[in-house]
């Protein structure tokens, strides 16, 4: 009853975040008329898609195997870096005339903190879905190695501008792209910056979830 209690609260906690979000962005495109931010609202769609994969996961979980686990991971890990990418259109604040520079903040971080938390509760429900199949070891190093690998991705779509599907759309560049900062990274200070810089500080957040979660189950025994 605990757990389902738990999710429940995030479930509605989630969707308060994305209510608060969409109503400072509809507020201000009523007072100004403009859509400025209006890309905000599909960054926020994008982060709920890992969060909707990783909850079917969550829910099938007894009746999962271990490789059509494998095959709903490939399209999460592609779409789970839309949800920490949300942090970087703070890149986007300037002063505007049309409302005061505190009000597209407010606006901005609603979306930015919402999609880091869809981010971070999607990862959670993976990394504990992926625990029924493996050791607690290979959880870890799971976890640690999405929120690389995110870090990266938000890399490539806020510098590169790449985006989820160009896998498909445009592997070829998105292969030499990656190969080349692989095999010279001294030259591309940038990409190793933002992805270790970026996936340090999710991976600090998410220890703290972890940390907060273990809390909630020592006082529930």
């Amino acid at each position: 009853m605990g757990k389902m209690e738990n999710n429940s609260h995030k479930t509605i906690a989630l969707t308060l975040f994305g209510f608060l979000s969409t109503a400072l962005l509809t507020t201000r495109i009523i007072l100004t008329g403009e859509i400025t931010f209006l890309f905000l609202a599909w960054n926020l769609f994008l982060a709920y898609i890992p969060y909707g994969l990783s909850t079917l996961v969550r829910i099938k979980t007894e009746q999962m195997t271990s490789f059509q686990f494998r095959m709903v991971c490939i399209p999460w890990l592609l779409f789970f870096p839309n949800a920490p990418y949300i942090l970087t259109d703070l890149f986007h604040l300037s002063p505007r005339s049309a409302v005061p520079e505190w009000y597209d903040l407010l606006l901005i971080l609603s979306f930015a903190i919402t999609g880091l938390l869809l981010g971070l509760f999607s990862l959670r429900n993976m990394h504990r879905t992926l625990l029924r199949f493996h050791s607690p070891a290979t959880g870890y190093i799971f976890a640690f190695a999405s929120i690389y690998l995110a870090a990266f991705g938000v890399y490539l779509g806020r510098f590169e501008r790449y985006n989820s599907w160009d896998i498909f759309r445009t592997p070829d560049d998105l292969f030499l792209d990656i190969t080349q900062r692989l095999m010279h990274p001294l030259q591309h200070f940038t990409t190793w910056g933002v992805t270790v810089g970026y996936g340090s500080l999710i991976l600090l957040i998410y220890f703290l979830m972890i940390g907060v979660d273990s809390v909630k189950s020592n006082q529930e025994k």
